[in-house]
C-alpha cells in the first residue's frame, strides 16, 4: 500500500467496514500512523509487537470501499485496545487526516468499547495529548473523565498527556454485538463489521 491509499480531503466517502488488524496491514497503517501522528509516530515493530500480544490486545482496521467497489480498499483508521482484568486502555486511534471530524473516530472508539464489554472490562483509561482537543472532546462524548497528567509523556516533543477514564463499560457497551451492524456516523455512510 502506498500513500496514494490514504484518502483525498475532498473524496465522497463510500462503504466503510471494520475489521481485525493483520500483519499485512501493517505498511498501511505506518503511514496513516505519520500522517496522523509525524511528531511521535510508532515504529513497525511496535505495530509487530502489539499484534502478537493477542490474548491481550484488540486492534482493528476501517476501509473504505469506492461506490464502485472496483478499486481496492483505502486504509482510513485504525484502533488497538489492550485489556486486562477488568480495566482496558485505549492504546490508538488514529484517523486519514482528510476523514477527520467525520465520525470515523467515534465508530472506531465505539468498536473498542464493544470490546472492552466483551473481556468483561468495566473501566476503560487512555492517555491523550493534552493540546489535542478533537480527540478530547470525542472521548468525553463517550463519558471520559479527566484523573490526572503524565508529564512529557508524548516523546520527543515532551508534550504531557491526559489521563481520562470512563466506567459502566459493561453497562453501556455490553450486549451490542457489532457483527453486520450498520451504523450511521455524520457521513460516514454505512459502516459494516467484517467478521473473519
Amino acid at each position: 500500500m502506498t500513500s496514494a491509499h490514504l484518502l483525498p480531503a475532498a473524496a465522497r466517502p463510500g462503504r466503510v467496514e471494520l475489521r481485525r488488524m493483520r500483519w499485512w496491514d501493517i505498511p498501511g497503517v505506518i503511514l496513516l500512523e505519520h500522517a496522523a501522528f509525524p511528531e511521535d509516530a510508532w515504529s513497525v515493530g511496535m505495530f509487530w509487537s502489539e499484534l502478537a500480544e493477542a490474548a491481550t490486545r484488540y486492534y482493528l482496521v476501517a476501509e473504505e470501499y469506492a461506490p464502485d467497489d472496483e478499486n481496492e480498499p483505502r486504509l482510513i483508521g485504525y484502533a488497538g485496545l489492550l485489556a486486562g482484568i477488568g480495566e482496558a486502555e485505549v492504546l490508538t486511534i488514529a484517523v486519514d487526516p482528510g476523514r477527520e471530524g467525520r465520525g470515523l473516530g467515534a465508530v472506531l472508539l465505539t468498536e473498542l468499547m464493544r470490546e472492552a464489554a466483551r473481556r468483561d472490562c468495566d473501566d476503560v483509561v487512555l492517555e491523550v495529548r493534552v493540546d489535542n482537543d478533537r480527540a478530547q472532546q470525542l472521548y468525553r462524548r463517550f463519558g471520559f473523565q479527566d484523573v490526572g497528567i503524565r508529564k512529557g509523556y508524548y516523546q520527543p516533543m515532551g508534550i504531557d498527556a491526559l489521563v481520562m477514564r470512563s466506567g459502566e463499560i459493561i453497562a453501556r457497551f455490553g450486549d451490542t454485538g457489532a457483527a453486520g451492524q450498520r451504523i450511521e456516523v455524520d457521513s460516514v455512510k454505512t459502516v459494516n463489521w467484517v467478521k473473519e
